[in-house]
């Protein structure tokens, strides 16, 4: 596969931490989705975000962006570090990038438990999650959402870990995990992240309380998250643990 997209090594490179591997300069990834790995290969390559460094997509050697189930694109240097409150500025300087990006429509046909725990944050959709799982608090905090004035637009709805960092360069985005959604919820999903499982520091939370609908949009990142823990097979105690600790914090904006 790695020929496909031109790369001259035999034995791809298995990355730690991720489900890809890289061929010299090159990562290949699985494309579970090829409408949506076509998308977001079509986006980062035209995609200019101020002081961000853009994991650029790579064609095939015939010109296409999937392969076989398989994407490409230039690996870019760097590894995750808590340095939550530069993701998380880095998060709004994507996002005025591609407020002007066209709904894609593979979003409208999403079925995954992703897609379902960001409906039902917003008050599209309703399930009824397992109470031990997270959908007990999801419960409780559901009943204060309130109406917001944010406008919807692509965002990254998964930026916490998936930021890289190498010294002083700009900070890398590796890939693009599209939703229609405000950019304030997606600033809002790093600091639930960086919360219940980056340790950061829980004055995170004031430090970006400019930002429009602030509360609402720190609710429904925690209901999104809470939704996924609950949905997802692999969710365990431990990580409840710090979506607890997380909700705590976003109660006291509340």
């Amino acid at each position: 596969m790695c020929a496909a997209f031109g790369a001259r090594v035999e034995e791809p490179e298995a990355l730690e931490g991720a489900v890809a591997w890289r061929c010299g300069e090159i990562v290949l990834k699985p494309a579970a989705n090829t409408a949506e790995a076509a998308w977001v290969a079509q986006t980062l390559d035209v995609l200019e975000p101020d002081d961000i460094r853009v994991s650029r997509p790579v064609r095939s050697t015939d010109g296409r962006w999937v392969v076989s189930g398989w994407s490409a694109s230039r690996d870019v240097m760097g590894r995750p570090e808590p340095r939550h409150d530069e993701v998380v500025a880095m998060s709004l300087r994507l996002h005025a990038a591609s407020r002007y990006l066209s709904r894609p429509r593979f979003l409208q046909l999403r079925q995954d438990i992703y897609a379902l725990a960001d409906r039902m944050a917003w008050g599209e959709e309703e399930y009824v999650l397992p109470q031990e799982k997270g959908g007990r608090l999801y419960d409780v905090l559901a009943g204060s959402r309130r109406p917001v004035q944010l406008q919807p637009q692509v965002v990254h709805g998964d930026l916490f870990g998936n930021v890289l960092f190498a010294g002083d360069a700009s900070p890398g985005v590796i890939d693009f995990n599209a939703y229609w959604r405000p950019a304030e919820w997606a600033a809002a999903v790093v600091v639930v992240d960086s919360l219940a499982w980056g340790g950061a520091d829980p004055a995170i939370v004031e430090r970006w309380s400019h930002l429009t609908d602030w509360p609402q949009a720190l609710l429904r990142a925690l209901l999104f998250r809470l939704a996924v823990h609950s949905l997802h097979p692999r969710s365990s105690a431990k990580t409840l643990t710090g979506l607890e600790r997380a909700s705590q914090m976003v109660l006291e904006v509340l």
